[in-house]
């Protein structure tokens, strides 16, 4: 009787001849972990973008919410805003925030600088219309103790020898009072009519008319459609008598004499605050956006994670025979779970690095579609997504550890499986 000399494409051909009798290698290990992507490529390559598409949900949302954040601080802040505080009258009519209180804070330790601001209600007019504003006078350095950052234009500042023209900033709502548009508007030139008032404690509130000498050359631009305001250089108000400030801008030297000096204010009988304690509560509320867009991002992460479960349970059922073979020549327990570790782990890994290229791919995207919005409505464009390289290192190794942690029941599955029920399995 003749022998059937067919073929069989035993599991036992894909066991590498240099482990049989002997304990794996790390290099015997990672060579039967990747051979999955040669002989399971498409159903791999699926499970690896499901990983990446849950990966990458996580990283746009999450960055959108940084890229908020940052829109927003970096429009309400500049570095010499977080070091300076905002002083202004207390409830005592007795201690006013006068030039004379002003030289006292000057005075005070670690005061780096201090900007006064005069308010006062004027009256302006530009071809044959005549509007009513807010005058603000302060000082070039204001503009930096605020954070404000103009539309369009610039802000006026100091020439050389100290000197400052005669240069003003408005707001849009003014620019839309004389119906010019807010980049029109820049390089005209307007005069200002200020009203002074000369209330004390003693005398009657009378009001002064005071109409300044020369025109003013419109440089900048500031976005707030809500109020009609001009900023002036202080030195030019000299027609104008100071009574009483509204606020004060106070330059710190250090962050740590903040607290202190803030004290010192206080105790002199006025109201002082920080740009620091909003900064920290609007941070506070972004960083519950985050976790809100984060989870939003985790569902799709866990849907994803349902599948390679699913992939690597199929993978220990395909190759139970081959687990029984590797057993029975010699392959340890041990061994046979790091097998499976480690196709789980290079699968998480890979899933991670593809889903940081969707998420950067997808936020590019999003915010070019949102910038071509945006300036068809006459908007500005906007970088909306910021993804710090922090981030992208701990959203690597998460969705490498989730990689792993797939992998950890059926690894324990298939170490624990009898060789000889694993060679009679089909």
């Amino acid at each position: 009787m003749k022998r059937s000399s067919r073929s069989h494409s035993s599991p036992a051909n894909t066991v590498p001849a240099n482990m049989q009798g002997h304990r794996m290698t790390f290099g015997d290990i990672f060579a039967l972990s990747t051979r999955i992507f040669r002989t399971r490529p498409l159903r791999t390559s699926l499970t690896i973008l499901g990983m990446s598409v849950g990966i990458g949900a996580v990283l746009f949302l999450v960055s959108l919410g940084y890229g908020l954040q940052e829109t927003v601080l970096n429009r309400i802040t500049t570095a010499d805003a977080l070091l300076s505080l905002d002083v202004t009258a207390g409830e005592s009519e007795l201690i006013a925030l006068d030039p004379v209180s002003v030289d006292k804070i000057a005075t005070l330790p670690h005061v780096a600088e201090v900007s006064p601001v005069v308010a006062m209600p004027a009256e302006t007019a530009l071809n044959d219309v005549a509007g009513s504003l807010i005058l603000y006078s302060v000082k070039p350095s204001f503009f930096n103790l605020s954070g404000l950052i103009p539309s369009y234009g610039r802000l006026f500042g100091e020439a050389e020898g100290g000197v400052v023209a005669r240069e003003i900033v408005v707001s849009s709502a003014l620019a839309k009072i004389f119906n010019i548009e807010p980049d029109q508007i820049l390089g005209k030139s307007i005069s200002l009519t200020a009203f002074v008032s000369s209330a004390t404690s003693t005398e009657e509130d009378t009001i002064s008319v005071v109409q300044l000498p020369e025109p003013f050359t419109i440089v900048g631009v500031i976005d707030d459609d809500k109020e009609g305001f001009v900023y002036a250089p202080l030195s030019h108000m000299t027609e104008v008598p100071v009574g009483r400030y509204i606020g004060v801008k106070v330059k710190v030297e250090s962050s740590e004499y903040m607290e202190s000096l803030r004290e010192q204010i206080i105790g002199m009988g006025f109201f002082v605050s920080v740009l620091q304690d909003t900064i920290d509560q609007v941070t506070k509320i972004f960083v519950v956006i985050q976790v809100v867009l984060g989870l939003f991002g985790l569902i799709a992460l866990i849907v994803s994670a349902i599948g390679m479960f699913n992939t690597m349970t199929v993978v220990l059922l395909e190759r139970t025979n081959e687990i029984g073979i590797m057993r029975s020549i010699g392959v340890t327990k041990g061994d046979v779970r790091k097998l499976f570790l480690f196709e789980s782990l290079i699968m998480g890994f890979l899933g991670g690095l593809g889903g940081v290229v969707l998420g950067v791919f997808g936020g590019f995207v999003a915010n070019l579609g949102i910038n071509i919005l945006a300036k068809s409505f006459g908007g500005q464009a906007l970088d909306l997504f910021s993804r710090p390289p922090s981030f992208i290192i701990i959203i690597i190794v998460f969705s490498t550890v989730i990689g792993f942690l797939t992998g950890v029941f059926p690894a324990r599955r298939a170490g624990k499986l009898n060789p000889l029920d694993a060679l009679r399995y089909k």
